[in-house]
């Protein structure tokens, strides 16, 4: 294969182009597909490997629209990759490229299919031409096949985000001098005609390198490259009683694996789901896009704990490295070291020493077994009981008063409670509490990036206070890991303040960790949606359907929302009917049917909803909403008047929900914004319900 550039949107080989390098150029943009380099204004823009791959498949075929799934067999191999991942590598290279994905010049999306990568109708991208050695003939070219873009996972990385969010931006020391892309050419072509000089001394290793360069194509993708899943630990006691401990095992291999420079753990939500799978470990290693599976049993017979474990390759299901571990209950930290120490050692990985504080084993400081057990009581206890896991974490505080995690885990709980089901004066004293509790883990452990991400959730959920939230996420977010679900809760933070764009992004990172999270991908669908992205919406909608089918009515009442943006009475109505009777169903069909022609039949729906008022919090909200959609603006602030008085969330989705900000002209949505100490309706990001149909009118 020769090798060359394009110019005019025609890839030249290095005869035509008189280049020794495949490239790439256009307007101020060199896209180095040899070396896997992405320049703009001269400077080198940092990628992932596979955000590269994406670019140079687009960039080989200007003008061609790829479908989703074109571009992720190409550079993912398969289709397992969910498009959440995929938006978030064009969200990356958008943001290399210097452009926004509403007014995108190169990448653009092509709603309904895919995307296409634009060159300008006229380039300059005449390069310098190598100069001729004078001391020395040219030698004689040797025709090489220039290597295709690595096929790699992504490492997570930190995006660049300004100084208002207080995110760390990650990326190559500038310049001592600004470098023009000519210029550069120019430079980088002295050097290859330097390089040639040294040809005749290096032949007799050439080889060697031949040798060296086909091992490198054929090797597997490097751990770092790819990651690591510990799967759920099998029960082997056979006591369904100790399944929190064995489950403790596996989340404790998990956060001290994340302690390892450059190794991705997928988190525990994602790697969960494959408990008692019998699926392959290439499927499951596809699905989750990691290189290498964890897997084993936990048997507790008395004082003694046995843990076989094994490292298995995903590729193949080949089984890499094995061990058995036979321990005394006592020396249960120990034993956790030894296998956490063993794996990693498995897996050739060295340990991150920049960040110490960036992972919480979970562990008690003082060694107390006991509260370390009702700590991972409470821990299995979070998703189905809330309760019961409080009163967990409460015991495990209670046994070992100077616990730091089990303090912010219990703030942690204790806040969600509160703001899914009290209200009034109880919601109050539980935010009391959980503000105490989480001083407390901060006071223990100043340093603790979960328990700064918990005190900011605390501070957005119930005291309203979103500077003060700001703070101690820009406090956190260093502190952790960047797929750490602190990423997912600051993402919730940005949409209160209309910052949508920013949100999506935090969101993808969090989903890049824990990608089989049916929540995580349904926010993502709001998020999109109230940007008028509608098929990428729906694309999230479907992998969150596709990952935790059992939530049919929280989709189909997805589904109808996205329906009403649409304009589409009876898509709308049709998706809320599918639902099971109840409150939600109610609500979410009422909604739908004030779009709709048959006025006496909405009518009667939200006379039925005014009738029920007061059944779920956020019934005041809901109804507002209603008012919305009915262009009823005096009805709207009557509405939000009481959500407000009794407590409920509505004031979180002010500057996010397209139906309210219907109204983001009415002076009273300022004052109500202002009096909530929120920005300015029109700062928001997000579009109105009118803003998105004249947006998709003008894309038919």
């Amino acid at each position: 294969m020769q090798v060359g550039c394009i110019r005019g949107g025609k890839l030249l080989t290095s005869e035509e182009s008189g280049d020794t390098a495949r490239w790439i150029l256009f307007d101020q943009v060199e896209i180095d597909l040899t070396g896997r380099r992405l320049f703009v204004d001269g400077h080198e823009s940092p990628l992932e490997p596979k955000a590269f791959a994406v670019l140079a498949l687009l960039a080989r075929q200007p003008g061609r629209a790829l479908t989703r799934d074109e571009i992720l067999d190409a550079v993912w191999g398969h289709r397992h990759v969910t498009p959440g991942v995929l938006n978030r590598i064009v969200t990356l290279l958008r943001h290399a490229l210097g452009e926004q994905a509403q007014n995108a010049q190169y990448l653009k999306t092509v709603h309904g299919v895919g995307y296409r990568f634009d060159l300008p109708p006229a380039m300059n991208n005449e390069r310098a031409p190598v100069a001729e050695p004078k001391t020395a003939p040219a030698p004689k070219a040797v025709e090489m096949t220039a290597p295709e873009p690595v096929v790699t996972e992504p490492v997570a990385t930190t995006i660049v985000a300004d100084d208002e969010t207080g995110s760390v931006e990650v990326g190559p020391l500038p310049f001592p001098q600004a470098m023009s892309p000519r210029h550069a050419s120019i430079m980088r072509s002295r050097r290859l005609g330097y390089v040639l000089l040294l040809l005749p001394l290096i032949a007799a290793a050439g080889w060697l390198l031949w040798q060296r360069t086909a091992s490198d194509e054929a090797r597997p993708v490097s751990v770092e490259e790819q990651g690591v899943a510990v799967l759920p630990m099998v029960n082997a006691t056979g006591d369904a009683s100790q399944q929190f401990f064995v489950d403790g095992i596996s989340e404790s291999l998990i956060g001290k694996l994340a302690q390892y420079e450059g190794l991705r753990v997928i988190g525990r939500t994602a790697a969960f789901h494959f408990r008692d799978s019998k699926e392959k470990a290439r499927d499951i290693g596809a699905t989750l896009g990691v290189a290498h599976l964890v897997a084993g049993s936990v048997q507790r017979d008395g004082n003694v704990v046995r843990v076989g474990i094994e490292l298995i390759r995903s590729a193949d299901g080949g089984t890499v490295w094995s061990q058995r571990f036979d321990r005394p209950y006592k020396d249960l930290f120990a034993l956790q070291d030894e296998i956490s120490l063993s794996v990693a050692g498995a897996l050739q990985v060295k340990l991150l020493h920049a960040r110490p504080s960036m992972i919480a084993s979970g562990r008690p400081a003082s060694g107390n077994l006991d509260a370390y057990d009702a700590y991972l009581r409470g821990t299995y206890d979070m998703q189905e009981n809330q309760a019961k896991s409080v009163e967990e974490f409460e015991h495990a505080t209670r046994l070992d008063p100077g616990y730091s995690q089990a303090w912010a885990w219990l703030a942690l709980e204790r806040t969600l409670y509160a703001s899914d089901i009290l209200q009034g004066e109880a919601a109050r004293t539980a935010y009391a509490q959980a503000r105490a509790e989480v001083d407390t883990a901060l006071r223990l452990r100043p340093n603790y990036g979960q328990a700064h991400a918990i005190r900011a959730n605390l501070l957005r959920i119930g005291d309203h206070d979103w500077n003060g939230s700001l703070a101690e996420f820009r406090v956190a977010l260093p502190l952790v890991t960047d797929t750490d679900p602190s990423h997912g809760a600051y993402s919730i933070l940005l949409t209160t303040l209309g910052k949508t764009k920013e949100a999506i992004v935090e969101r993808e990172k969090y989903i890049h960790g824990d990608p089989l999270s049916g929540f995580a991908h349904m926010y993502l669908s709001n998020l999109q949606a109230s940007l008028g992205r509608l098929d990428e919406a729906e694309a999230s909608l479907r992998d969150a359907e596709r990952l935790v089918p059992k939530d049919t009515d929280w989709y189909a009442s997805q589904w109808s929302f996205l329906a009403i943006l649409r304009g589409d009475a009876d898509a709308a109505t049709s998706a809320a009917k599918r639902m099971n009777a109840g409150h939600l169903r109610d609500t979410t069909l009422t909604t739908a049917l004030q779009i709709g022609s048959d006025r006496d039949a909405a009518d009667a729906a939200l006379q039925r909803l005014l009738d029920a008022d007061g059944r779920a919090k956020n019934d005041a909200y809901s109804v507002a909403r209603v008012y919305a959609l009915r262009n009823d603006a005096d009805k709207v602030f009557e509405w939000l008047r009481r959500d407000r008085e009794r407590g409920g969330n509505g004031v979180l989705h002010m500057l996010s929900s397209p139906l309210i900000l219907r109204l983001r002209n009415d002076p009273r949505l300022a004052t109500y914004c202002q009096q909530a100490n929120l920005p300015a309706p029109n700062a928001s990001e997000a579009l109105s319900l009118d803003q998105i149909r004249v947006k998709l009118a003008l894309q038919r």
